[in-house]
């Protein structure tokens, strides 16, 4: 690949240009250092920080001088910081030294049990020297670093309060393309997070993907809400603004899940022309946003509204596009796009400006892995939504997961990646390093490819995504995509959260068959439940909503449920990225351990005695 990509073109050439984040960062000092590259809304509406070009390689050169003193180069390093411009600082401290950051969100100390997991299961994979977070997080986390032994040994370091002159000492290290730059860890919806080994390569690669494919030029700018420790938002929303020198305003990702208006009046008041998130981000502003509120909104400028890391819902897009269109939002803004850490971050998208390109299909077709175009008033149709083409020098094709045979367009098979943006592998797992990265195609074997565990077919060289293998539901032979049954199922109800559904199948009696999860919201309470105070909700028949989903699960995907579980808030299992676990919330079902919305009601679960299946 030509690593002198377009933000770097007619400016470097040859040996001198950027091979590293590190190169990228310095240059941009030197030659741009008074920018404002960041700033940070404290509490998501109040612009606090900032971080200029210069400001923020000194504080990267501090953090990887001290780190270097310590001997970190080449060694594991965790990042326990909330969002902030510290975390930013530090990440790129990390690569200065030529150590390989290891990003991860401090558990909640009010939620332990739901996230201190994911945290230990980090630490204890990837196995760190040190750790780098702020004063203030360092004296709450002390007590939990020490009373556990995986910890214990850890190197601690408070990189916001290090003193001034620390980057005095800084040597440049001995990093190249080839160099492992940081862990990126999944998301863990099917399994225990994986450590994704990124290079410096990989990263420059797939920042090029990103630039090209959002038309990034000198007037972009962006705001960005989603989770700096997971790729949409570290790669997207920090990476690329340094790589392309696109200013960008971060806030964190509790802000605009406690208000969404705060994202849309931050796209207001800079002008934004780059922004996005998975598809329920946009759902979830179109829920919470009042008429009122959008009156005083102006989204003319926005130009490339990316939807990613979820399935896209045209639905979504066209709700979201007609309550906003007073506010100057153009359906064209929309960029469905695919992507996944595997592949450092974006693997297909769009054309910029373009309108999204959708596929109305057969659904008994599609169980059966055909796309069969119906038109859209069949009763049996299903519209999905383009994530576009492969980008680039990549390559992009459908396979079939158990022949490894390349499959025509139409045909739904695991979608499969080839180009300099796929990792080098996951982290101390060489056997299934080998299974996913290393692939090839049966009878000319070529390759590598990247298995994506995705489902999904090309058509007119657009890629759409139907599911993952691992979640896929087969019931008396034919194919269910999860996600589908969910969307009905929350439909079905007014008292059921929008997300927060799980399907899944359990084996009974020897056959499959499918459970549904789904909670209530804490506006309702079970009928009959004592107590008569409406501040404590509307009651509601538990029985009534189950029909409702099993009356819409049957109409729409033609299955009968077997059990319908309705579960309180908040507590359907969750990746710290937001994703739905399936395979978590199935566990929990066949041990009895949900958080059922009414405990005391048996008629939640069905006759029949499940067991774990293959």
């Amino acid at each position: 690949m030509d690593l002198v990509a377009e933000p770097f073109r007619g400016i470097l050439s040859g040996a001198l240009a950027p091979r590293t984040l590190v190169d990228v960062l310095r240059y941009r000092a030197t030659q741009q250092p008074d920018i404002q590259i960041f700033s940070f809304l404290a509490n998501g509406e109040v612009t606090g920080d900032h971080l200029s070009y210069a400001r923020l390689d000194q504080r990267a050169r501090a953090i990887g001088a001290e780190l270097q003193r310590m001997g970190m180069a080449g060694q594991r390093v965790l990042l326990l910081y909330q969002p902030s411009l510290d975390y930013v600082a530090a990440f790129m401290g990390c690569l200065y030294a030529g150590a390989v950051a290891v990003p991860s969100y401090p558990p909640d100390p009010f939620r332990m049990e739901r996230t201190f997991p994911r945290f230990h299961a980090i630490v204890t994979d990837s196995g760190p020297s040190a750790v780098l977070t702020t004063a203030a997080i360092l004296e709450l986390a002390g007590d939990m670093l020490d009373e556990h032994a995986d910890f214990q040994g850890l190197t601690r370091l408070a990189t916001d309060v290090l003193p001034e002159g620390t980057e005095d000492s800084w040597q440049q290290p001995e990093i190249d393309a080839g160099t492992l730059a940081f862990l990126q860890y999944t998301s863990g919806s099917t399994a225990q997070p994986k450590g994704v080994m990124l290079t410096h390569r990989n990263l420059m690669a797939n920042l090029a993907l990103i630039y090209e494919s959002f038309a990034v030029g000198p007037d972009s700018s962006g705001v960005i809400w989603l989770p700096p420790y997971h790729d949409m938002g570290l790669i997207g929303g920090i990476l690329q603004p340094l790589y392309g020198g696109l200013r960008v305003t971060l806030m964190s990702p509790l802000d605009f899940l406690q208000r969404p208006l705060r994202w849309l009046q931050a796209m207001t008041s800079t002008r934004a022309t780059i922004s996005g998130g998975p598809n329920f981000a946009y759902d979830l502003c179109v829920r919470k946003i009042t008429a009122e509120q959008r009156a005083e909104l102006d989204l003319s400028a926005w130009e490339v509204a990316f939807n990613g890391a979820e399935p896209v819902r045209r639905d979504t897009i066209e709700r979201f596009a007609e309550a906003f269109a007073p506010c100057g939002f153009r359906k064209e803004a929309f960029y469905p796009c695919y992507g996944l850490a595997e592949a450092t971050l974006i693997a297909s998208g769009g054309e910029q400006g373009a309108a999204p390109v959708y596929a109305t299909v057969d659904s008994t077709a599609l169980a059966a892995g055909r796309a069969t175009a119906v038109a859209n008033t069949d009763t049996q149709a299903t519209t999905l939504v383009g994530s576009g083409r492969t980008l680039g020098k990549q390559r992009i094709t459908v396979v079939g997961p158990e022949t490894r045979e390349e499959l025509a367009e139409g045909r739904v098979g695991e979608i499969w990646v080839m180009g300099d943006s796929v990792a080098a592998g996951y982290w101390g797992r060489l056997e299934e390093s080998a299974t996913t990265f290393r692939a090839t195609l049966a009878g000319n074997n070529q390759g590598p490819f990247l298995r994506t565990g995705d489902l999904g077919f090309l058509q007119g060289g657009e890629l759409f995504v139907t599911g993952r293998i691992k979640d896929l539901i087969i019931i008396d032979g034919r194919n269910h995509y999860p996600q589908d049954i969910e969307l009905s199922v929350e439909a079905s109800h007014p008292a059921l959260r929008p997300g927060c559904s799980a399907a899944f199948p359990v084996t009974v009696d020897g056959q499959e068959r499918l459970v549904v999860a789904v909670e209530v919201g804490k506006q309702y309470r079970p009928a009959g439940t004592d107590g008569a105070d409406p501040g404590r909700g509307e009651m509601l028949s538990g029985q009534e909503v189950r029909g409702a989903i099993r009356r819409a699960v049957s109409a729409q995907h033609d299955l009968r449920a077997h059990a319908v579980v309705l579960l309180a808030a908040g507590s359907i299992p969750k990746t710290s990225s937001g994703k739905t676990q399936r395979h978590a919330s199935r566990e929990g079902y066949l041990a009895g351990a949900l958080e059922q919305w009414d405990p005391g009601d048996a008629a939640a679960l069905s006759h029949g005695t499940p067991t774990v299946g293959a």
